[in-house]
């Protein structure tokens, strides 16, 4: 009953003309962004945080929140008529969808796709809603000991479960760290890494951080890609499947959105993980395996599934413990202390009208998607012969008026030009930048956490392993390094002995 409550009060919260504009709003950048490749959710996130600042906290989340779930709409767009993934998530997609589209089934490719995903989305905010309240309940027992211990292994997780090098990862989070404690420590007023800049006594604005790394620098690396589209205009007529090929997805969609669930909580695997499981998955169970990579719309159904099912369940960690499974949670979740919330269990009680409001303004979004992104197809389609080199001047001329805006301070244009640059050579050494702005975001609390748990142990280190729940945390930090490292140095030993 007390579900049916609040999910009652959610609605009331999301269907009010203001959040309903604000939710359009998101799904509509949201799916422009997935299917224009090159400009991905958290770019853009990055770019509008700016905006928040005078939007209520409520309108403010549900928008970016569409942002993110619509950008995994808006991909399989990109990846089915141009062979280009729009989002990272959509890669997988481009193997059987063009094939499609090659044949002139475009159209039922996008519906299975729409339909996919917005089954998932649905099943996967659901979960939001079913697990959410005992997750915060069980997470208001914790105390400063359980909140640093959870921090440290969310932030092992995200390093080690991040594509590529995990040294490099790691490497990655402890720079974000760094960076997050810029500035006066609070306990004795002694500024720290400031160099002597009265403005950096204030610390890194993790605007400058996210609008510098996310959007100035992908859009620098986005400038020297010469990646040739041919669009499948032409492919692109009638949208409804045929009784075959809804009868081929609905196991797809079935499996594809239980793997998105399932990867959708684990800090640090993104949608294009949960997307390449479910394809591998399809694949391995089909009676004829040679289908796929020439047309198999299970191919199209389970990965559009799992990536739009895994953005969802994203918001679990984030919203009932405080923990970002990705960078874009980490953005909602500067989104957040920026309004001036605490992230973390006593949103759900403090603020119910938040919690509840955005899983319901999640229906409706995902139910908005669908109408956006089948109707509109024509008019994405005209939008991706639109010249990279007239819209990236004006993405970097809005991030630096956001930025300005903040602060009004010039430092911090040049803050997120540098940032901006570091951002492209990061990405050119192969360095991971979501475990960067995980640190960064969790740092200063990770720190706040582990202060306060000495303070009250009297300085004994040992308050973190004789506290059960704790205890756990710190060995599974260890597990999952130790598994993680365990293949890396096999390796290491049998090129030795060669």
């Amino acid at each position: 009953m007390d579900l049916l409550g609040n999910l009652v009060l959610g609605f009331g919260v999301a269907l009010s003309l203001q959040n309903l504009l604000y939710c359009f709003i998101g799904v509509l950048v949201g799916t422009l962004i997935g299917v224009l490749p090159g400009i991905g959710p958290l770019a853009t996130i990055a770019m509008l945080l700016p905006i928040t600042f005078s939007v209520p906290p409520v309108a403010a989340l549900i928008m970016l929140a569409g942002i993110y779930y619509g950008a995994q709409y808006g991909g399989s767009t990109t990846a089915i008529l141009v062979n280009l993934p729009g989002e990272t998530s959509s890669v997988v997609t481009c193997i059987d969808g063009y094939q499609m589209a090659r044949q002139g089934r475009a159209g039922p490719a996008l519906a299975v796709a729409a339909l996919g995903s917005f089954f998932a989305g649905t099943v996967g905010t659901l979960l939001i809603a079913l697990a959410g309240p005992p997750l915060a309940e069980f997470a208001l027992s914790f105390a400063a000991p359980e909140y640093f211990s959870l921090m440290l292994m969310g932030l092992v997780a995200a390093a080690v479960l991040a594509q590529g090098d995990m040294a490099k990862s790691l490497a990655m989070v402890v720079l974000g760290l760094l960076l997050g404690i810029v500035g006066t420590d609070v306990n004795s007023g002694i500024a720290r890494f400031s160099f002597g800049v009265t403005e950096l006594t204030d610390g890194i604005g993790f605007v400058v951080v996210a609008v510098g790394v996310f959007a100035i620098g992908e859009i620098i690396s986005n400038l020297g890609d010469a990646t040739r589209r041919t669009v499948e205009t032409a492919k692109v007529t009638h949208l409804f499947p045929t009784r075959e090929d809804i009868r081929r997805s609905i196991g797809p969609v079935l499996r594809g959105t239980s793997l998105g669930a399932f990867f959708g909580v684990l800090p640090g695997t993104g949608p294009a993980i949960a997307s390449f499981s479910s394809y591998m998955l399809e694949k391995k169970l089909a009676a004829d395996p040679d289908r796929f990579g020439r047309g198999a719309i299970e191919g199209v159904a389970g990965p559009e599934s799992a990536n739009n099912a895994d953005a969802q369940c994203k918001f679990i960690p984030m919203l009932t413990l405080g923990l970002p499974a990705s960078g874009v949670m980490a953005l909602m979740l500067g989104a957040l202390t920026i309004q001036g919330i605490q992230p973390g269990p006593q949103v759900m009680t403090q603020r119910p009208e938040l919690f509840w409001g955005l899983i319901a303004s999640m229906w409706i979004g995902n139910l908005m998607l669908v109408i956006l992104n089948l109707p509109l197809i024509g008019l994405w389609v005209r939008l991706l012969s639109m010249p990279y080199r007239l819209l990236y001047p004006a993405i970097m001329a809005f991030s630096a008026i956001g930025v300005f805006s903040v602060n009004n301070s010039p430092l911090e244009i040049y803050l997120a030009a540098l940032f901006g640059v570091l951002g492209l050579v990061w990405m050119r050494l192969g360095f991971p930048l979501a475990p960067l702005l995980l640190g960064f975001v969790l740092g200063p609390m990770l720190e706040e956490n582990l202060r306060r748990a000495l303070l009250q142990a009297a300085g004994n280190p040992m308050v973190f392993v004789t506290r059960p729940i704790s205890l756990v945390f710190i060995l599974a930090t260890l597990a999952i390094l130790v598994v993680m490292a365990f293949p890396a140095i096999r390796r290491r030993q049998r090129d030795i002995a060669d």
